[in-house]
């Protein structure tokens, strides 16, 4: 219901190759830390945001969203969902294209406010299962 096959496939092929991963640090146990990993195997730019700012992956880490001194195309998120609202509507804030919350991340009222305010959303999905099928 909030992850049709079209929108996955445009945020995935048309919204750009910038992509901010809220979540992201240098914790190789985390399941952002390999999305991220396949993310740039597929060609695109991984952006870490985190409260630690570590630089992941060969690219340097900013604290929010808003830290962030270039454009992002997607914003991928990997934080609970009691916090992913938040973090949704900073990413319209930002002037992000898309908003992708992970498998488990769910809040359907960020859903409405982010597809209301023109971005495309994607919610309790995870790109790094769905990117590898637009290759075939």
């Amino acid at each position: 219901m909030y992850a049709d096959e079209e929108t996955i496939h445009r945020i995935l092929r048309d919204s750009g190759d910038t992509w901010a991963v809220v979540g992201l640090s240098d914790n190789r146990s985390r399941a952002a830390y390999g999305v991220a990993e396949v993310l740039q195997r597929f060609g695109k730019r991984v952006v870490p945001v985190h409260p630690k700012a570590e630089r992941v992956h060969g690219e340097d880490g900013y604290a929010s969203l808003a830290d962030i001194p270039f454009p992002v195309d997607v914003v991928d998120v990997f934080v609970n969902s009691e916090l992913a609202g938040a973090v949704a509507d900073e990413a319209v804030a930002a002037g992000a294209r898309a908003v992708w919350f992970q498998l488990g991340v769910v809040d359907t009222e960020a859903y409405s406010r982010t597809r209301a305010a023109g971005l495309d959303m994607v919610m309790d999905r995870c790109p790094a299962i769905e990117i590898p099928a637009l290759k075939r």
